[in-house]
C-alpha cells in the first residue's frame, strides 16, 4: 500500500481501519492485541516517511508490527494470523521482502541496526538508505540493547531508533518541556549551530571547550534523554506517538540529520480499543474473545501446568524461607505473579533480562538459598553461557523451571520449546528431569526443591495430557517408574509429556505392551533399562524435544556404551528443522504424531 501521497485525514482514517482489522482478526484467531494497537500511528508515520522496500524495518520481538503487515500486501491474508499455513504473528522474511528480520525474542533490534547500517555505508548507499529499528521500553531494559547502542554511539553510522514507550512514565510537564526543546536541538538550525560552535572553540583551548561543555549539559538536564546524549546518539523526544503530525515531522528531521538517533515516542497500549487500554497485561497476548464484552470465548476447565507448578512452588515456599525464585518479564506467564505478590523480598522479575537472572540465582545459591529460576524454554537460550558458567560450573543448586515445553503452538518456530533438552543434557553436573502429570508434578517439585545441584524440570504449555495414569511414586534420582509391565516385544518410553502420547497410542494397539516413564533423562536409569533390554526388543521413545541431542539419542548412547545391540529404537521426537506455527493438534498432525498416527506406523 503506497500512502506516500496521503494527507493527514487520510492517514488518520488509514490507522482507524487498520485498528478495526486488527480488532476483527485478534479476536477470532487469538495473537498480540495492546501493544499493536498502540503502535499503529508510529508505524504508519514509518511508512509515509521511510520505504520498507529498501530502508531496513527492524520490530524488536516484531509482536507489535500488525500494522506494518496490514501496509505491506498482506491486508486480505491478514485473516490468517498465526493460524497453521497462513501469516505469523511475527515479522518474516520468507513471507514478505518488507519483513526485514525474523524477530520473536527481545532486544536484537539495534544490533541488527547497527549490522545493516555497516553494510549500508560498505555498499555506499548511506545517501538512498537508513535503517529503522523500533523497541519497546521493555525491550531497552535487556543488556543486548545497550552494547548495541554503544558501539553505534562511537562508530556513528546513521541510522533511527524509535523507543516505544507505552508506559507513560514521563510526566506531562517535563514532557512538554522536553517537547519543546528535543524539537530545537533536532532542527537543522540548531545541528548547524552546535556545529559551527564546536569549531569556533577548537581554536580557544581546553578553558573555552570546558565552558561550552558544562552548558550543554545544562542545557541538556531538563530533558530525559541525557543518557543517549552521553552515549554519543542524538536523542528527540518525547513525541506523542498518536499525533501522525508530530511523528511525520520528527521522522523527517531524524532522517536528514545522517547519524544516529534516538526518537522516544509515547503510546497508550490498547489505543483504539478502550477496555483493553492501559497497562493491563492481560491483554498484551489474548486468546480468542468477544469484541464488545472482552470476554474470552473458551476457558478449559482443566488445570494448567503452570498453574500445578505454582500451587507446588507456593508450598514449598510456605514452608522453606530459604526458597527463592526470578522471571524474566514473564510473571504471570510463568505463575510467579503469585508468589511475587505474597513474598515480594523472594520472589523477583528482572525484566527481559535472561542472562542477568540466571546468574543472580547463582550467587543466592552460593549464600545457602534454593532458587527457581523459572523460564520459558525458548528464552533460557538467552541465558545459556550463564546456566554453564555461573551455576554448573560450580555445581550450584539452581531449579531451572522450564514452562511451555515442547510445542506452544501459534507463536510458532521462535518459541517453540523444543531444544532444551539437546542443549542442556550436555552440560556437567545439570539433571533433567519431567514430570508427566499433576501428581508427578507435585513430586518433582519435592525432588527438585530437595536436591543439591542444578537440575532442570520442564513442563507443557497448557494441561498435562489428561488420560488417567497409575499413581506416581516418589521421585528419586535416575529413577523412572515402570506404569504397565506387558509381555510383547514392544516398549513405550515416555519422557515429560511424551507419557501421555504413549499411553494414548498403546489404546489402539492391540498388543500387550509395557510403558516406562522415563522420568530422568539426565541422569538415566540404567538398571531398570538392562532389566527392559532382556524384555523388550522393540522401544519407542514419546518425548516433546527435538530427535538431535533429545532423548532417543540418550538411549542409543545409553544402548551403544552397553554393548546391546539388538534392540530396534525409534523415536517420535520431532525432526531437525524448526516448527512453524498453528494450533498444536494442527502442527502435531502435519508431524504425524497424533496418537492415531503414531500407532499405524507401529503397526
Amino acid at each position: 500500500m503506497n500512502i506516500k501521497s496521503y494527507n493527514i485525514e487520510q492517514l488518520e482514517n488509514l490507522c482507524q481501519e487498520i485498528r478495526d482489522r486488527i480488532l476483527e482478526v485478534v479476536s477470532r484467531n487469538g495473537g498480540h492485541l495492546s501493544s499493536t494497537l498502540g503502535a499503529t500511528e508510529l508505524i504508519v508515520a514509518m511508512h509515509k516517511v521511510f520505504d520498507s522496500s529498501k530502508d531496513p524495518f527492524i520490530f524488536d520481538v516484531s509482536h507489535q508490527a500488525y500494522a506494518h503487515k496490514l501496509l505491506t500486501g498482506r491486508w486480505e491474508e491478514f485473516d490468517s494470523l498465526r493460524q497453521f499455513g497462513g501469516i505469523c504473528g511475527y515479522t518474516k522474511p520468507q513471507e514478505s521482502e518488507h519483513d526485514y528480520f525474523v524477530a520473536g525474542h527481545s532486544s536484537t533490534s539495534i544490533s541488527l541496526g547497527v549490522g545493516a547500517a555497516k553494510a549500508i555505508a560498505l555498499r555506499g548507499e548511506s545517501d538512498s538508505r537508513i535503517p529503522v529499528a523500533v523497541i519497546g521500553d521493555g525491550a531497552i531494559s535487556a543488556g543486548m540493547a545497550y552494547e548495541a547502542l554503544n558501539e553505534l554511539g562511537d562508530r556513528k553510522y546513521p541510522m533511527i531508533i524509535i523507543l516505544n514507550d507505552n508506559e507513560m512514565s514521563i510526566s506531562k510537564p517535563i514532557g512538554a518541556m522536553s517537547r519543546m526543546l528535543s524539537s530545537a536541538m533536532a532542527s537543522p538550525f540548531y545541528q548547524r549551530i552546535k556545529k559551527n560552535v564546536e569549531q569556533l572553540v577548537d581554536n580557544f583551548g581546553e578553558s573555552a571547550h570546558y565552558m561550552a561543555k558544562r552548558f550543554e549539559e545544562s542545557f541538556k538536564l531538563i530533558t530525559p534523554g541525557i543518557m543517549f546524549e552521553e552515549m554519543g546518539i542524538e536523542y528527540i523526544g518525547p513525541v506523542d506517538g498518536h499525533n501522525l503530525e508530530s511523528l511525520i515531522e520528527m521522522y523527517e528531521l531524524a532522517k536528514s540529520m545522517k547519524k544516529p538517533v534516538i526518537i522516544h515516542v509515547q503510546t497508550l497500549k490498547g489505543k483504539g480499543y478502550e477496555i483493553a487500554e492501559g497497562q493491563h497485561e492481560k491483554w498484551h497476548g489474548v486468546a480468542p474473545f468477544d469484541i464488545n464484552s472482552g470476554h474470552t470465548n473458551k476457558k478449559s476447565s482443566s488445570k494448567s501446568a503452570t498453574q500445578i507448578y505454582t500451587q507446588a512452588l507456593l508450598h514449598i515456599a510456605e514452608n522453606d524461607k530459604k526458597v527463592v525464585g526470578v522471571t524474566a518479564a514473564m510473571p504471570s506467564g510463568t505463575g510467579l505473579s503469585e508468589l511475587i505478590k505474597k513474598y515480594p523480598d523472594r520472589f523477583w522479575d528482572v525484566a527481559i533480562a535472561e542472562q542477568h537472572a540466571v546468574t543472580s540465582m547463582a550467587a543466592l545459591a552460593k549464600e545457602g538459598f534454593k532458587p527457581f529460576c523459572t523460564i520459558y524454554s525458548t528464552f533460557l537460550q538467552r541465558g545459556y553461557d550463564q546456566v554453564i558458567h555461573d551455576v554448573c560450573l560450580l555445581d550450584l543448586p539452581v531449579v531451572f523451571a522450564l514452562d511451555r515445553a515442547g510445542i506452544v503452538g501459534e507463536d510458532g518456530e521462535t518459541h517453540q520449546g523444543v531444544f532444551d533438552i539437546s542443549f542442556l543434557r550436555a552440560i556437567p553436573n545439570m539433571t533433567l528431569l519431567a514430570p508427566c502429570s499433576e501428581k508427578a508434578m507435585h513430586r518433582a517439585m519435592g525432588f527438585a526443591h530437595r536436591y543439591r545441584h542444578p537440575c532442570s524440570l520442564r513442563y507443557p504449555r497448557g494441561s498435562f495430557n489428561q488420560i488417567q495414569l497409575p499413581e506416581p511414586t516418589p521421585f528419586e534420582l535416575g529413577k523412572s517408574q515402570l506404569l504397565i509391565s506387558g509381555v510383547s516385544d514392544i516398549l513405550f518410553i515416555g519422557y515429560g509429556n511424551g507419557v501421555g502420547r504413549a499411553r494414548e497410542t498403546m489404546k489402539l494397539i492391540d498388543e500387550d505392551i509395557s510403558l516406562l516413564d522415563l522420568r530422568f533423562v539426565k541422569p538415566l536409569d540404567s538398571d531398570m533399562l538392562h532389566v527392559m533390554a532382556k524384555k523388550h526388543k522393540r522401544w519407542y521413545i514419546f518425548s516433546d524435544s527435538s530427535k538431535a541431542g533429545g532423548v532417543g539419542s540418550a538411549i542409543l548412547e545409553f544402548l551403544t556404551d552397553e554393548k546391546i545391540t539388538d534392540i530396534l529404537v525409534e523415536s517420535f521426537e520431532y525432526e531437525d528443522e524448526f516448527i512453524t506455527h498453528g494450533n498444536t493438534k494442527v502442527i502435531e498432525e502435519s508431524l504425524e504424531i497424533l496418537p492415531e498416527q503414531l500407532a499405524k506406523k507401529i503397526k
